[in-house]
């Protein structure tokens, strides 16, 4: 089969080109995939500026946590060039009453102690329990966040923390949408993609079992096999 489908995978925060490895190459053959970089942007819009900028004219588009949120950005911005939506473990709620004062607090973490310092309670946020002790996924998680400075960790934080309420932008939405996360998912729940998947006519949900927030590597097959499924039903 050709790579016949052009495929954008955006990562999440503190995220790179490793998060989506294992669906690059599952997917190659019937998709010529990009990863883009979301370093020196500290807006979602400008990340996803930035990313239209370098895309094909159409294309298939997935985003994972943050990036899920460019996706919708991208979306917004050009909606004639998207052929089909993937939304992994990711939220579209504006800004939470407590959420300042706790990114700030992490803000503060790393200017005073570095990245090493916010590592393993970021792990506690993103991982269940049983995954913490996998040291593949752990490793991986790890040295991704630590290939970014605090300036990047600073400005995908203020992105963050700058955003709007991306509910307001799913019913418009009129292509292919796939959702998917993991049961076990504490930081983006299955319960908070159902509201997603109520407002976006048609957009099929996958919950997966024994996953957290990280399932393009905690579930690698399955993502791979719903993302294929997904491309060719497009």
């Amino acid at each position: 089969m050709t790579n016949s489908h052009a495929l954008v995978l955006i990562p999440g925060i503190l995220c790179n080109e490793e998060v989506w490895s294992d669906q690059r190459a599952a997917l190659s053959d019937i998709a010529v995939i990009q990863v883009p970089d979301l370093r020196g942007k500290s807006t979602l819009s400008d990340m996803a500026a930035a990313i239209l900028d370098s895309a094909p004219p159409v294309f298939a588009l997935a985003g994972h946590s943050m990036g899920g949120r460019v996706a919708l950005e991208i979306l917004d911005q050009a909606p004639a060039r998207i052929s089909s939506l993937a939304l992994l473990n990711t939220g579209v709620h504006p800004v939470g009453e407590n959420e300042p004062a706790r990114r700030q607090a992490s803000m503060a973490t790393v200017a005073k102690s570095g990245l090493d310092a916010f590592v393993d309670p970021w792990l506690k946020a993103i991982l269940p329990d049983y995954r913490l002790h996998d040291d593949d996924i752990v490793s991986a998680v790890r040295r991704m966040i630590l290939s970014f400075s605090p300036e990047d960790f600073n400005n995908q934080t203020e992105a963050m923390l700058t955003r709007r309420d991306s509910s307001l932008l799913l019913d418009g939405i009129v292509c292919p949408t796939l959702l998917l996360c993991g049961e076990d998912d504490a930081y983006s729940p299955p319960k908070q993609h159902q509201l997603i998947q109520e407002k976006i006519p048609n957009a099929k949900l996958i919950v997966l079992e024994h996953c957290g927030h990280m399932s393009p590597m905690e579930a690698p097959e399955e993502v791979s096999a719903a993302l294929r499924d997904w491309l060719l039903s497009s």
